[in-house]
């Protein structure tokens, strides 16, 4: 970098500049915390119940939340290239493909999507300290639901506390956040295997689900059905991380070196990730023995533990949820609205303003149903984030080579201003590559409404992010190689 970054350019900030080189200090093994802390999760454990539910056997979904984690790796490492050589935030480096106002719209989308999964991580977290609380105080929480929210006053209270919690952290910026995951990802680690020998120990086993056959065997309630479970299961599963998947450079920014995020990323994301799905498969199989049900919901199961594990199964319920939704849904929606706004907007105050929309989405509502989280949330947010992963590998990979001009990222008048700021080459690959998937979208939100959707549109949602991804990337190249 010979030229000087402009710092009065109206782009540039202090959280958005490059990382100097004494402050790239995460290795292999915080990259590995780091995934292994966030994979640690309620809404991650709950993703082999939603397959199950909608008819796989146990194997099947666990290879099937395997299969999305691998799949998703691969953009992971290679976006997390750009940071870990420039030392940028995924806002900043969208510059190059979007342009350098352009980028707007990337990351205002990826941070909109990011505030719905931390209100979601939030009403997990309050959830886990309500059940605390009623069994402390015998019950006394629980009440009529607010008719305007769908919930009761005890709930919101506990949601809203479980919020404030993450301000403390958000006001002191990324390192902090490192911190936290580097110590607890161990710890939860251990608990995941006591939580394991528990069910074995009070079912003698884990029961018959580990062993049950799927719904689309022969003679199955969804005989012959299983590619058309499988596809937007794993659709989903790809989805789940791909918020992360664009916005990697927030944190490969830090890197020591290539060989530490690449390393770091593929030992503690996707076998971690099976890993969980086995134990939430293993647990839920072993209740049925226990309670005489199924008991998909961790925070319901630790409900009903006796004695002292209630309230320790539960305090390690919230702490997990505080840390994870630090990592995954603070960092990067923090940086996003700081780019949107470079000269009004710190890190911090991008992070309360994540904070204050997680809280105006009613997150509640997103998780209500197995249909609504898998088929609406996941694979909705995947078509829009798909088309943007698409334009950055093309932009990065296959058009720059990997060589970014860094001032220019931070010049309005630069090689990134495009046409008055924007790339029309990225905006037009993105509109053609979210359209497909559109009229699939509003029939999966809003099916009584948009019941006459044509079965091909249906259809291809069901592939949301692969095709969002596949169109965008070759649109982008053959409009980028004419210009």
């Amino acid at each position: 970098m010979s030229d000087p970054v402009n710092t009065q350019s109206g782009l540039w900030n202090p959280d958005l500049a490059p990382v100097p080189a004494e402050r790239r200090t995460w290795n292999w093994v915080h990259y590995a915390s780091l995934w292994i802390g966030m994979v640690m999760c309620i809404p991650a454990y709950l993703l082999a119940s939603g397959l199950i539910q909608q008819g796989m056997s146990a194997g099947q979904a666990v290879l099937t939340v395997l299969a999305g984690n691998l799949i998703v790796l691969v953009p992971m490492v290679l976006i997390g290239h750009s940071g870990a050589k420039y030392g940028l935030p995924f806002a900043v480096i969208v510059r190059s493909s979007f342009g350098t106002r352009g980028n707007k719209l990337p990351a205002a989308l990826r941070a909109l999507i990011a505030c719905g999964w931390f209100g979601i991580q939030c009403w997990v977290g309050g959830s886990a300290i309500y059940a605390i609380a009623n069994i402390m105080m015998g019950g006394a929480l629980a009440g009529d639901k607010i008719a305007a929210l769908g919930i009761d006053a005890g709930q919101l209270a506990c949601f809203l506390f479980f919020w404030a919690l993450h301000l403390w952290f958000i006001k002191r910026g990324p390192d902090s956040i490192r911190w936290i995951e580097t110590v607890t990802a161990p710890l939860k680690i251990v608990i995941m295997l006591a939580l394991l020998w528990w069910a074995w120990d009070k079912a003698d086993g884990f029961g018959h689900l580990l062993s049950a056959p799927s719904q689309f065997v022969t003679g199955g309630a969804k005989q012959g059905q299983f590619w058309a479970v499988f596809w937007p299961g794993l659709t989903a599963m790809v989805g789940f991380w791909s918020t992360l998947a664009i916005n990697i450079p927030d944190f490969t920014r830090f890197a020591k070196s290539q060989k530490d995020q690449m390393l770091g990323q593929s030992l503690g994301l996707p076998i971690p990730m099976a890993l969980l799905a086995f134990v939430s498969v293993a647990v839920t199989s072993a209740t049925i023995i226990i309670y005489g049900e199924a008991i998909w919901d961790p925070v319901d199961l630790a409900g009903r533990l006796e004695g002292i594990a209630v309230a320790i199964g539960l305090i390690i319920i919230t702490i997990d949820t505080l840390c994870v939704n630090l990592a995954a849904n603070t960092v990067g929606p923090a940086y996003d609205f700081s780019a949107i706004f470079p000269r009004h907007v710190s890190f911090a105050t991008g992070g309360y303003i994540t904070a204050g929309i997680g809280i105006a989405m009613m997150p509640w509502k997103l998780i209500e149903t197995t249909d609504g989280y898998i088929f609406t949330w996941l694979i909705g947010y995947g078509a829009l984030l798909g088309p943007i992963l698409g334009i950055m590998l093309a932009d990065y990979w296959l058009i720059r080579k990997q060589v970014l001009n860094v001032p220019a990222l931070f010049d309005a008048q630069g090689e990134y201003r495009f046409r008055s700021g924007w790339n029309p080459a990225a905006l037009i690959a993105f509109t053609l590559a979210v359209l497909p998937n559109l009229p699939g979208f509003l029939h999966a939100a809003f099916p009584g409404s948009f019941a006459g959707v044509p079965g091909v549109f249906t259809e291809l949602y069901n592939y949301a992010w692969f095709v969002g991804l596949g169109i965008s990337a070759l649109v982008y190249l053959a409009l980028m190689r004419r210009t």
